[in-house]
This record gives structure tokens, sequence and C-alpha cells, in this order.
């Protein structure tokens, strides 16, 4: 008797282990879909912003290991009155965005703000309407990450919360391939901590841009 009850312990033990296993946190599954689709959109022949060339060398991107105290939220606090921001871009050119809200949030027991945009070109569009952008740097920039900035893409929320996942980051095109007109994030954009998140700088290509 006491071996088939020693017998059925370990088997629900085993089992127990096999399911905890299988179960995947669905916030780190949401971001291992986002890698897998950044991937996939950079292979892909007809969507890809690389050459032929560059797409048969790419490799997949590098990312910082998911880390969900990157998944914080924030204060959200619009900017009543609008204006326009002219923001430089890396062909020399300009794009023109509205400073939409700033957004406040802690990053352990740093105390970070952010200046969030809206395009004026993308908010006439029904797909794009309701996104917002954050164009940012921070103390990885030129180092691990690339360092003209990466950018984050959050939807215009409805009360003064908004959750922020730098596990999404995402770089611009022009980290990997030339032709494109990326946004410069803005001096105010800068972060004085290591945001060790989302995107980092491609292997293959230089770091200090």
């Amino acid at each position: 008797m006491v071996k088939h009850l020693i017998f059925f312990f370990a088997l629900v033990l085993i089992v127990a282990n096999v399911y905890g296993q299988q179960e995947v946190n669905p916030f780190v599954q949401e971001v291992e879909d986002f890698q897998k689709e950044l991937n996939d959109h950079y292979k892909d022949r007809k969507k890809s912003p690389l050459t032929r060339k560059e797409r048969r060398a790419f490799q997949g991107h590098r990312f910082y290991t998911i880390d969900l105290t990157y998944r914080v939220y924030a204060q959200f606090e619009r900017i009543e009155q609008e204006d326009t921001i002219v923001m430089a871009t890396s062909s020399g050119g300009e794009k023109y965005y509205r400073p939409y809200a700033y957004v406040y949030f802690n990053i352990g027991t740093d105390t970070c703000r952010l200046t969030v945009y809206q395009s004026y070109r993308l908010r006439e569009t029904k797909e794009y309407k309701d996104y917002l952008f954050i164009p940012f740097r921070d103390a990885t920039s030129g180092k691990t990450s690339y360092g003209g900035g990466r950018y984050l893409d959050i939807l215009i929320p409805e009360g003064d919360m908004v959750l922020l996942n730098f596990n999404l980051a995402y770089n611009p095109y022009c980290a990997y391939t030339m032709g494109y007109n990326c946004t410069i994030p803005p001096e105010g954009n800068t972060l004085k901590i290591a945001i060790k998140s989302g995107l980092m700088a491609p292997e293959d290509h230089p770091e200090d841009h």
C-alpha cells in the first residue's frame, strides 16, 4: 500500500512538472510573438526594408533578454494645447509631430519622463489614427542599443494611465539599411538610465550612428 502511494504521488509530481513547463506567461508570450513577427517582417520578400542581398544575409534581430521589470504602468498627462514640433531625420529632412502627452513612470528606483508624440500624417489614416509614438534614447544608446535611438508605439488610452512595455522597443529601418528617412529622438527624450530591453544594436552595424 505504501509503495502504491509513493508511486502515485511521484506520478502526480511528474505530471504537474510537465504541465508547469508547458505553461507560458502571457506577458512573455506577447514579447516572443513580437520578436518573431519582427524577424519575419525583415525576412519577408515583399515587405522587408532590406535589399535582396541584405535579406539573404539577415540572421535575425538581437534582443535583450525578456525582462518584465521593463513593463510598467505610466501616468499619462495629456498636453491640452495643440502644438507642432519639427523633428530632424537621418536623411537631413524633417517630420512634423504633435506633442500629445507626457508619461511618468518608474524603472526600479528611478523616476522617468518621456514625451509622447502623434504623427500628423498617420492620424489622418483610419488604421493609425489612435497610435502614438515615443522615440527615445537611453544609457545603452550607442553601446549595446542603436545609437540613433529606438521607438515605442502605444495606443491612446481612455484614462490617465498607460502601459509601457520596453520589451517591445524597436529600431528604425536606418539601423539596418540605407535610403530611409528615420526620425531622430529629440534631446528631451533621452533617459539617463539604461533600458536593457527590446532590440539591441545590429551586430554588423556601427552603434554610434
